[in-house]
């Protein structure tokens, strides 16, 4: 890795106007350069707007799926790249959505394997510091309601089902991420993420929270795709933005869990949503969905132990964020 000669990390963020990485992105910016780059296949420019004239922030539209010549980018010129190159590299490039998952099956394929293959050799060539943005379900469906999941848990993904380009995808970007950490000799960590919330999240997709704050303020049916057993783990986005950078941060090339280890019943937090919109909707239940079904819990002692961190966010603190930026941007969600 090169050094920093000027006053400032170059960090580089894959996939950085997304919903996570736009929260990252802001938080890093505030000390570093930051080089966002996202094809806006389901983030979006209103998620970056607002660090668009920071000098310290440069978005760049490109699908990483082609090799991108960081040096040869004019508005890059600033930040020096051919002499300082690149200290710190986030992956969030993958497409999520629920409403359109099966027409998004090949870019969420490429992002598991070509880009990934890309931005792996992108870290090799500048011998960066890598974290992987990794998810939950490469643990698989949830088999033991008591049980949390640690990191060295294995998993039962099944590789051939409709959800098998995003679950075993993960699984293999996982592979090829530990792989190049040991051949390459790479400092490549991985950070899993669980369920997460917050402002930004795609609205009228098919996501819980969003749904259910949507659904609450135009007084409708708040719809649990499962029964009153259905309990999940849920984590504010600022929480999980501090764990990536602190994973960043760490001595070790690992693999953490990033989550929150409270555990709430969806009727719960459907009856929290209600009450904090003034809404007069009612709880209805449906048939459980592909996409929406019980994940693991997760076990966060490792990253305690070797970061220090935990979320502090609480669900009432972050539901009141989270409805305050679905009121401002509902309608344009139509």
């Amino acid at each position: 890795m090169k050094q920093v000669i000027f006053d400032k990390k170059n960090i580089l963020v894959i996939g950085g106007a997304g919903f996570l990485g736009s929260h990252l992105c802001d938080e890093l910016v505030k000390e570093n350069k930051v080089i966002c780059i996202d094809n806006f296949i389901t983030s979006a420019v209103d998620n970056i707007r607002n660090l668009m004239q920071n000098p310290n922030f440069k978005f760049i539209k490109h699908d990483i799926k082609e090799p991108i010549d960081l040096t040869s980018q004019p508005d890059l010129q600033k930040f020096k790249v051919e002499f300082q190159g690149i200290q710190e590299i986030y992956n969030l490039a993958c497409p999520t959505s629920v409403n359109r998952f099966e027409d998004l099956a090949i870019e969420i394929l490429d992002a598991n394997s070509l880009i990934m293959k890309n931005v792996l050799e992108m870290t090799k060539q500048y011998q960066a510091k890598f974290v992987q943005l990794s998810s939950s379900v490469v643990y698989g469906p949830r088999r033991d309601e008591a049980k949390f999941y640690t990191e060295s848990e294995r998993g039962d993904v099944n590789f051939t089902d409709q959800r098998a380009c995003y679950d075993e995808g993960k699984r293999f970007a996982e592979t090829m991420a530990t792989t190049y950490r040991d051949h390459f000799e790479l400092p490549i960590r991985i950070a899993r993420v669980f369920r997460t919330y917050g402002p930004r999240m795609l609205l009228n997709d098919g996501q819980m929270i969003p749904d259910f704050i949507i659904h609450a303020l135009d007084n409708k049916d708040l719809i649990i795709y499962g029964d009153q057993s259905f309990t999940t783990t849920l984590a504010y986005v600022s929480d999980i933005v501090d764990g990536m950078i602190k994973v960043m941060e760490g001595e070790k090339n690992d693999i953490y869990n990033l989550g929150s280890d409270v555990v709430y019943t969806l009727e719960d937090v459907a009856k929290m949503v209600i009450q904090m919109t003034g809404s007069q909707s009612q709880i209805k239940y449906a048939d459980p969905l592909l996409f929406m079904t019980p994940l693991c819990k997760p076990d966060i002692k490792k990253v305690k132990q070797d970061l220090g961190w935990f979320p502090v966010t609480s669900l009432k603190q972050g539901l009141i964020k989270t409805i305050d930026f679905a009121r401002a941007n509902k309608i344009l969600s139509r």
